[in-house]
């Protein structure tokens, strides 16, 4: 969590030790995650602001900049519908004993995919050490299917996760799998993340390997396994006899780009009532809704870049204020900047 700022007089919090964010895909790491309390930031009365010092001034400039960094999860009404659909499957497989039903995310780059995957694992964890405070559990995990893939890798991934030490190259995929599955029983798991599932496709013998090896898994864990990846209808996740099998037993939710809308001009709202700035006008973003739509593609990955980088411009420069010109200065992925007609880069050459 992002603290405030000293006030004028008290300790530098320059001096603090640096925060780090461990991956996700770790224990620690994601218990870290789980547990952070979302970034807060208080801006100082303007007398007092007026009255920093430089050394001050820049403390508290470089907090207010890292408060801006930290993504904030907006509940948009597909993480909602992810995370209510994730929560009745853990519900309707808590008590069977054949094929578990799934759930797999499919959607473009930067559409939300992986945070709303991430929210669902954190709100059930949450419910869980809420149940049973004090307990060992390890409710949740969270992985990432490996690039050109193998069952050994695979393993190796939720011995990672766990920080089992039977990583060698003595320990052969047998012995990984059965070391994993054994501490994922005793320690109650009932919910199995995967992302980036896109990396497995049905059409090669390396997907089909890792897949069967999944498969093992999904079978010899009492787990709701709920997958992520890149338009996974194309990728060939869904080919051959085990893609039906997947497709058959896995409910789909795609993620896309938003419309401009109510629910695209409520997502801006949203963000902009996160801004810490000294100067800006409360309803800035929201009146250029359509030009953050044109430069984004509805995309919220991309907006949240935007709205954020232009934050930390506005702290830079010193104007203390999102502007059109500040949000044309700042470079957001190809994709959007390709996709924008016309995009602010283009008309500054052409001027």
């Amino acid at each position: 969590m992002v603290v405030n700022a000293a006030e004028p007089g008290e300790d530098d919090p320059g001096d603090l030790p640096e925060e780090r964010t461990d991956p996700s895909t770790r224990l620690e790491g994601w218990r870290r995650f789980v547990e952070a309390d979302p970034a807060v930031f208080n801006l100082l009365p303007e007398q007092q602001w007026r009255a920093l010092s430089p050394a001050m001034r820049d403390s508290y400039d470089e907090t207010r900049i890292a408060y801006h960094s930290e993504l904030q999860v907006v509940r948009t009404s597909v993480v909602k519908e992810i995370a209510h659909q994730g929560r009745l499957l853990t519900l309707l497989n808590q008590r069977e004993h054949g094929a578990r039903r799934g759930m797999i995310v499919s959607g473009e780059w930067t559409t939300g995919k992986t945070t709303a995957l991430k929210q669902l694992g954190r709100l059930h964890e949450l419910r869980v050490r809420q149940r049973y405070p004090g307990s060992d559990r390890i409710p949740v995990i969270y992985l990432t299917a490996p690039p050109k893939g193998s069952p050994r890798k695979l393993a190796m991934e939720f011995a990672r996760f766990l920080g089992l030490p039977v990583i060698g190259p003595r320990h052969n995929t047998i012995d990984i799998t059965s070391a994993v599955c054994q501490v994922l029983i005793e320690a109650r798991t009932d919910l199995v993340l995967v992302d980036e599932i896109h990396l497995m496709n049905h059409a090669t013998s390396a997907g089909e390997d890792l897949s069967d090896h999944l498969k093992y898994f999904t079978e010899h864990l009492p787990a709701t396994f709920v997958y992520a990846g890149i338009n996974v209808e194309q990728s060939g996740l869904f080919t051959g006899i085990r893609g039906s099998q997947l497709a058959g037993r896995c409910i789909l939710i795609r993620t896309g780009p938003f419309r401009l809308n109510a629910e695209w001009r409520s997502l801006i709202a949203t963000m902009e009532g996160t801004l810490r700035l000294h100067r800006h006008e409360a309803g800035t973003l929201v009146r250029h809704s359509k030009y953050l739509h044109q430069r984004t593609g509805g995309m919220i990955g991309s907006l949240s870049h935007l709205v954020r980088a232009a934050a930390i411009s506005a702290i830079l420069d010193g104007n203390e204020r999102i502007t059109r010109t500040t949000v044309d200065s700042v470079r957001i992925d190809h994709n959007s900047e390709s996709a924008a007609r016309p995009s602010a880069h283009s008309r500054r050459a052409a001027g």
